[in-house]
């Protein structure tokens, strides 16, 4: 399915009875499930199971297109929700799928687009752009002000602080219900938070300090180590 969306729009939440892999032309999308947060830059896609409840934003002008997959149909593909890199092959075979009827041939050219589909899902890399959300209910709520309001300068002790407890309770707490450490999990949160702001065409000035970061260099550094690309490099490669 090929579809388009305006900047701001908002998905509400649904599911669907097949896993989906829905890929980002153009634009970024911000997935949001129970489980967390999975975002969706322009080249990459997410795989989302079936009947996972799930709502979209969307950022910059977005051109989506939407593969929808039976359920067991292949054993070795995914089964949580994930970020893929999508490959050149894997881009056009999807632009072509659009174009196929839903009663296809088996046997024919697109049947054999539909398995090639599925062969680059499987072997396809997956990318750590995910925020994962404890289930424990203090600290979610705590992690809800966080991406709620990323620019807050927060510490360790300012959360233990704040849920009565000391610092080492929190970092072990953050460990066992996201599994990583608390700075980590902010640095990806300000990384991911940040992608839709550059998609809707913000300044890598107004990103840094709207995310708690000093200065336009701090952030590049902290976005370079995670993606491998400058934030302006990353802006050129989507244009």
């Amino acid at each position: 399915m090929a579809t388009r969306h305006p900047h701001g729009e908002h998905i509400a939440a649904h599911r669907h009875a097949r896993a989906q892999l829905i890929h980002a032309l153009t634009g970024v999308l911000t997935v949001i499930s129970a489980e967390g947060s999975w975002v969706v830059p322009s080249g990459r896609a997410v795989w989302m199971p079936e009947n996972v409840e799930h709502r979209i934003r969307i950022a910059g002008d977005v051109a989506m297109r939407t593969i929808y997959v039976a359920p067991g149909i292949r054993p070795d593909l995914p089964t949580g929700c994930e970020v893929i890199e999508v490959s050149a092959l894997l881009r056009e075979a999807i632009i072509a799928a659009t174009g196929i009827p839903l009663d296809y041939r088996d046997g024919g050219r697109d049947h054999r687009i539909m398995e090639l589909i599925l062969d680059e899902i499987e072997v396809a890399p997956r990318l750590g752009l995910h925020v994962p959300l404890p289930r424990n209910a203090h600290l979610l709520r705590l992690c809800e002000w966080m991406i709620a309001e990323p620019a807050e300068p927060v510490t360790l002790d300012d959360l233990a602080a704040r849920m009565h407890v000391s610092g080492r309770t929190v970092a072990r707490l953050f460990h066992r219900e996201v599994g990583m450490s608390f700075g980590d999990w902010r640095r990806r949160m300000c990384l991911l938070l940040s992608l839709p702001r550059l998609a809707s065409g913000a300044s890598i000035l107004e990103v840094s300090l709207e995310h708690g970061y000093l200065s336009p260099s701090a952030f590049s550094a902290m976005f370079r180590r995670s993606l491998g690309v400058s934030p302006t490099e990353y802006l050129v490669s989507k244009a």
